[in-house]
């Protein structure tokens, strides 16, 4: 895992890239590419009081997790060989583990598996400082926008 996402001469890679710094939802959530390949993206959420869902707790809202692991889905779907010139969200299931642990970043991980002309498929894990205890796992499926005549 790298600090920071190779700037390859792949233009797919760059265009991922692009799609998370643009999007002000990622921005205001603290959102930061930490690994991005073929087909699979990886996006860190650092751990902020702002977010925190439960104040007795500490816990980060699982709508923050959800905006994490979507916008990662996303990411690997943009960086996948196949990728069209933009994507969408169809749906998103989400599996709710267990609680964050309070202070920690959490980081997701999503692997586009699958794709056919007009849509992808997407598996996603949500991590924090325990890597045998996910957070949440998910699946999704990503339209695919596709340049006219291909």
């Amino acid at each position: 895992m790298t600090e920071d996402a190779p700037q390859g001469p792949d233009p797919r890679l760059q265009i991922a890239r692009q799609f998370i710094e643009a999007i002000p939802h990622a921005r205001a959530l603290g959102l930061r590419l930490t690994d991005l390949g073929a087909g699979r993206a990886e996006i860190a959420m650092p751990w902020d009081g702002r977010l925190v869902g439960d104040p007795d707790t500490g816990v980060i809202h699982g709508g923050a997790v959800s905006a994490l692991m979507d916008t990662c889905g996303g990411a690997a779907v943009m960086a996948h060989p196949g990728a069209g010139a933009s994507t969408a969200t169809l749906g998103f299931r989400i599996d709710y583990m267990r609680p964050a642990t309070p202070g920690q970043a959490i980081r997701a991980q999503a692997e586009c598996y699958h794709m056919t002309r007009f849509v992808a498929f997407v598996r996603a894990v949500a991590l924090d400082d325990d890597p045998d205890r996910p957070v949440a796992t998910a699946t999704g499926s990503f339209a695919v926008e596709r340049p006219e005549g291909t």
